[in-house]
């Protein structure tokens, strides 16, 4: 007998059947990546860091550090001693650097260089370390100290994915193992991370959208409304290429599609506004609600099977669309497809095709 765990979050006010399980699927490829090892004189990090040859994602676990936590990290390296290593991923197309793990050490760094403690706004002054640096700052160490952090190496891991080559989806795993310390990071904060790029800045477009904004509520800290319009996109686009689970669906899309090179702007921004529009209009702010959170199958389904209608021209008849939608809600298969197993391969596939068929003939 299969089970299912149901994640709701009452801040963000959604349910996904198969959140949890997702999580845990095996990944259906097999990856070839190609790592190296490089050292980088500190000084150069710095440098790479401010002409963002190294990049650290927005969306990265926050700094956490204190400015002690900071201090005692620079004083390893003053004195010379040994400090771990951090993980990097290239960027095929920018040959840019993408911090995956590493990022309290390298801001750390760039707030001593900067002068600045970046989340206090206060001077950088190195706290609770032996008495020949402490009060110190960049500036203010002595020639030889200053040499010395300039000249410290920090280890770098730099993986490349080889296999397969139309995506960077190897990235997402590592990235998400590596930083499972402190808040775990929800799957879209990080795609925003590495999927960086033209089509993540059209999902925070499209994120603000005043129809979506009145059925979803307030935007959400942890980026679910924004993977709830790629949920739509992906399978509105791609349905055929569907496989389990939706987390590494929902990652292939997101970077096959990251410079909006397979579906155009327009083509998306214009699928997502006129399907929000029909169902904010006929529906209402309780759509995708069956009962009182929103439902991300419902609304993968719905979605797609209104948009599929639009396809063939404009709906006027508003009314049908509520009858069709809430007959659709007490259809016992569709029940079946949204309530459990909700990333099964056919489950998605009945959901989508009966929601195109409730709608298919409205005027």
């Amino acid at each position: 007998m299969e089970t299912n765990e149901t994640r709701f979050d009452e801040n963000d006010r959604w349910i996904d059947d198969d959140a949890e399980r997702d999580e845990t699927e095996i990944i259906n490829f097999k990856y070839s990546i190609a790592s190296y090892g490089a050292d980088y004189p500190v000084d150069s990090l710095i440098k790479r860091l401010r002409d963002n040859t190294i990049l650290i994602p927005s969306f990265q676990r926050e700094y956490v550090w204190n400015m002690n936590d900071a201090s005692s990290f620079i004083e390893s390296l003053l004195l010379g001693l040994p400090v771990p290593g951090i993980f990097l991923s290239k960027e095929e197309d920018t040959q840019r650097l993408l911090v995956i793990d590493g990022q309290q050490r390298l801001k750390s760094l760039q707030f001593f260089y900067d002068g600045i403690f970046f989340p206090t706004g206060k001077e950088f002054t190195l706290q609770g370390v032996q008495k020949q640096f402490k009060g110190r700052t960049y500036k203010t160490l002595n020639d030889e100290d200053r040499l010395r952090l300039d000249d410290s190496i920090i280890h770098a891991t730099v993986v490349k994915q080889d296999v397969p080559s139309d995506d960077n989806s190897s990235v997402y795993y590592i990235f998400e193992r590596l930083n499972t310390r402190g808040r775990r990071l929800h799957p879209q904060e990080i795609r925003a991370s590495i999927y960086h790029g033209p089509f993540n800045d059209l999902l925070e477009e499209l994120n603000m959208d005043k129809n979506w904004r009145s059925i979803f509520g307030k935007p959400s800290p942890r980026r679910k409304d924004q993977e709830l319009i790629l949920r739509f996109l992906a399978p509105c686009f791609k349905r055929d290429k569907y496989r389990r689970p939706m987390k590494e669906f929902l990652n292939i899309y997101m970077a096959a599609n990251k410079k909006l090179q397979r579906q155009p702007k327009e083509a998306l921004s214009q699928t997502f506004f006129q399907t929000m529009q029909i169902v904010h209009e006929s529906i209402g702010e309780k759509a995708f609600k069956p009962e009182r959170a929103l439902n991300a199958a419902v609304f993968d389904a719905v979605m797609v099977g209104l948009a599929n209608r639009l396809n063939a021209g404009p709906i006027t008849d508003r009314n049908t669309i509520k009858k069709k939608y809430e007959a659709l809600l007490h259809d016992s298969k569709f029940a079946n497809a949204y309530e459990r197993s909700t990333s099964n391969e056919e489950k998605v596939k009945e959901r989508i095709e009966l929601a195109i068929e409730a709608f298919a003939n409205v005027k």
